[in-house]
Formats: C-alpha cells, sequence, structure tokens
C-alpha cells in the first residue's frame, strides 16, 4: 500500500481524478468523424459530451454519502469497473443514440474517482496544505487534457474512433489494477447512519448552510462553465471553422489546455504562503481578461486560430488557479463528511457546466460567437463572485487557516 504524503499516491489520486477530462478530451479529435460515420449531425454529437457531464454530476451525488459509510476504496472500484464496462459500449455503439447511452452510463462511473480523490484528500490533509495537495494533484491531472487531444488525434489517425475508445478503456483498467494493489482505506471513522435518501439529504442541507462553502462553490462553478462551453463547441469551431486536420486539433488544442498546467503549478507553489483566498484571485483576474481577449478576437473576426487558442490559454490558467483552491476551501469544515462535500461540489459544478455546455452546443450552427459570449461571461462572473463574497471567505480562513 502506498504511503500517505508520498509522489506515488498523489500520482495515483490524479490519475483517477483525470477520469473525467480524459474521458471527455481523448476522443475530441474523433467528433467530426462520429459525426460522419454514425450519420448525426454536429448538435447530436456535441450531446455526447454534455449528456455525458449530466452523468458526470449524477454520479457525484451518490458516491462521497456511500463512501462515508462504506469505505473510499470499495465505493471507489465498483465505480471503475461500471467505467470499464461502459467504455466497450462505447467502442461498439451503432448509433449516436447508443453512443450517447453509454456516455451517460460511462460518466456515472468515471464520477467515482473525481469525488473519492478529492475525499481521500480531505481525509488526509485539511486547510492550505489541502490547497497544496489539490493543487499538485491538478498539476499532473493537468496533463490529461494536454497530452489527451494530442494522442486522441494519434489513435484517431491509427485506429479510428472506436479505437480511440479502446486505448481509452486500456487505461482505465490500468488505472483500476493500480488501485486495487496500491491505494490504502483512508477514511478513519464510518459514518454510523445508514445510507438513505433521508441521510443523504439531511448531510447536504448541513453542508450548504456554510455560507463560504456556497462561495467557493459559486466561483468554481462559473469558471468551470467557461471550460464547459469551449469543450463544447472547440473541436467543431477550430475543425470546421479554422479548418484544421484531427492532428492538428489534438496540439493546437493542447496548447491551450497546457494553461491549466501552469496554472495549477503556480497555484501549488504559492498558495502555502498567500493563501487559497488570494490565489483565487489572482485566478478569476486571468479567466477575466482571457474571456475578454476571445470574445474580442472573434468580434472582430481574427482568422488565426491562435486568436482564439491563446486567450483560453490564460483562461485556462485563471482555471487551474481558482479550481483546486475552491475545492480545498469549501470542503476543509467538514472532515465528517468529506464525501458528501466533495459529491454535493461535483454535482451542482457539474451540472450548471453542462447546461452551459449544452447550451452552446445548440448553438453551434449559429457560428462561434454564443461560444465566446460564454467563456467571457463566465470569467467576468467569477470575478465578481470572488469580490462579493470576500468577507464571508475572510470570517472563513480566520477560523479554518485557509
Amino acid at each position: 500500500m502506498l504511503v500517505p504524503g508520498t509522489l506515488a499516491l498523489t500520482l495515483l489520486l490524479a490519475a483517477l481524478a483525470a477520469s473525467g477530462p480524459l474521458s471527455t478530451d481523448f476522443y475530441l479529435p474523433s467528433m467530426p468523424e462520429i459525426a460522419t460515420q454514425l450519420h448525426a449531425s454536429p448538435s447530436e454529437v456535441q450531446f455526447t459530451i454534455s449528456l455525458f457531464l449530466f452523468g458526470f454530476a449524477a454520479g457525484q451525488i451518490a458516491y462521497g454519502p456511500f463512501s462515508d459509510r462504506h469505505g473510499r476504496k470499495s465505493v471507489l472500484l465498483l465505480s471503475m469497473g461500471i467505467f470499464l464496462i461502459a467504455t466497450v459500449l462505447c467502442a461498439m455503439s451503432t448509433s449516436v443514440e447508443m453512443l450517447i447511452g453509454a456516455r451517460v452510463l460511462q460518466a456515472f462511473g468515471g464520477a467515482g474517482g473525481v469525488v473519492l480523490s478529492r475525499a481521500v484528500v480531505r481525509d488526509l490533509y485539511s486547510g492550505r496544505q489541502a490547497a497544496r495537495e489539490m493543487s499538485i494533484i491538478s498539476s499532473v491531472m493537468a496533463l490529461a487534457p494536454v497530452l489527451a487531444p494530442m494522442f486522441g488525434g494519434m489513435a484517431q489517425a491509427a485506429f479510428g474512433w472506436r479505437g480511440v475508445f479502446g486505448v481509452l478503456g486500456v487505461l482505465g483498467a490500468v488505472v483500476a489494477l493500480a488501485t486495487y494493489v496500491w491505494l490504502p482505506e483512508t477514511l478513519k471513522a464510518r459514518a454510523a447512519e445508514r445510507v438513505s435518501v433521508a441521510s443523504i439529504w439531511q448531510s447536504y442541507r448541513v453542508i450548504l448552510r456554510n455560507r463560504a462553502y456556497r462561495a467557493y462553490l459559486a466561483m468554481c462553478t462559473a469558471i468551470y462553465s467557461g471550460l464547459l462551453a469551449w469543450l463544447a463547441g472547440s473541436a467543431f469551431l477550430l475543425q470546421n471553422v479554422y479548418k484544421l486536420t484531427a492532428f492538428e486539433f489534438g496540439f493546437v488544442f493542447a496548447l491551450g489546455s497546457a494553461g491549466f498546467l501552469i496554472g495549477s503549478n503556480i497555484g501549488a507553489r504559492i498558495v502555502i504562503r498567500l493563501g487559497i483566498d488570494t490565489v483565487i484571485g489572482i485566478g478569476a483576474v486571468l479567466a477575466t481578461v482571457g474571456g475578454a481577449i476571445f470574445f474580442l478576437a472573434l468580434y472582430i473576426g481574427v482568422t488565426s486560430s491562435l486568436a482564439v487558442v491563446l486567450p483560453m490559454t490564460v483562461y485556462l490558467a485563471g482555471l487551474g488557479m481558482v479550481l483546486p483552491q475552491s475545492i480545498a476551501g469549501a470542503m476543509t469544515p467538514f472532515p465528517d463528511r468529506a464525501g458528501a462535500a466533495s459529491s454535493l461540489f461535483g454535482f451542482i459544478q457539474q451540472a450548471v457546466a453542462a447546461l452551459c455546455g449544452a447550451l452552446v452546443g445548440l448553438t453551434l450552427d449559429r457560428g462561434a460567437m454564443p461560444l465566446a459570449a460564454a467563456v467571457a461571461i463566465m470569467g467576468t462572473a467569477t470575478l465578481a463572485i470572488w469580490l462579493a463574497t470576500r468577507g464571508i471567505r475572510k470570517s472563513h480562513a480566520a477560523v479554518h487557516d485557509v
């Protein structure tokens, strides 16, 4: 078993947390071919992302409370089993409707890795130490959206879109085996009450009464919604409008995603010294600036794809600073309900972001401006929430050293 505080455990938790972005970004270069081979419209294929995110949200609402009662590891292995079965069904899909259904099931399984990796971090750390660990995990996890489109584009060129899901299944199986062999059980005291709708609802009511939790959740949801808008429209924008090939798209998309890696790495380095709130503020400013430039570039009609990707790099650097710090800040007050707090956080974040992505997807046939507007609005909203809730978070920091 891996020892808490070691790099090996951090890498395993990062691999588990990467299940969501990997499942989305790895097949992005394949979306135009999926549309062609399954005789589907771009909007229909886009629903393999937006409905995936709704399934991801639904999965997160359940895993946390069950893990508080039955332990992190057993629930995590169950979720990964569901993920692997669904990935096989994705590769075997014969219609876009079947693919959408398989993707929803895949999302439900993959949600366990995200929820329970956060719960494990809260089991082992708190306050700024938890924020630092989440930032390190996010730095490693950020390699998924950076590398996934590149290798997904290579797999698409070599094997076609079904082979892309085959590769994804192999990667999932390796992580599941590593979890079974090396992940220790980190839950120290199991919840006394049996898991029921009433007990889950009571836990969520207690959590939502915390004003600082709501503030961190709102900031994270806003900035994450901008990311989901980008994921929903980037493949068709860059390949259909800017005429990039699937291979070229993978590399250009990875350039933007590198911003998340940079932002989360910087956050990990400075959070102990500056504190969670300051790091979030820096990230919110970056997201606002990046979103505004993205919108302006499309509005004035710049023809280079880099005019789209570079502002998104800035936005995603802000996301890399806001996301891990917000999660750590929100979960710090709930050591005895870490699973439930992580589930509720993930459910609301994913559901709202999925709705944003779905709305952008429905407008793909009308051009790229709705996508740019969504990113700009969500970046600005993140900064506005950060400014409006500073008093609440200051009181929270005084109590919990965040």
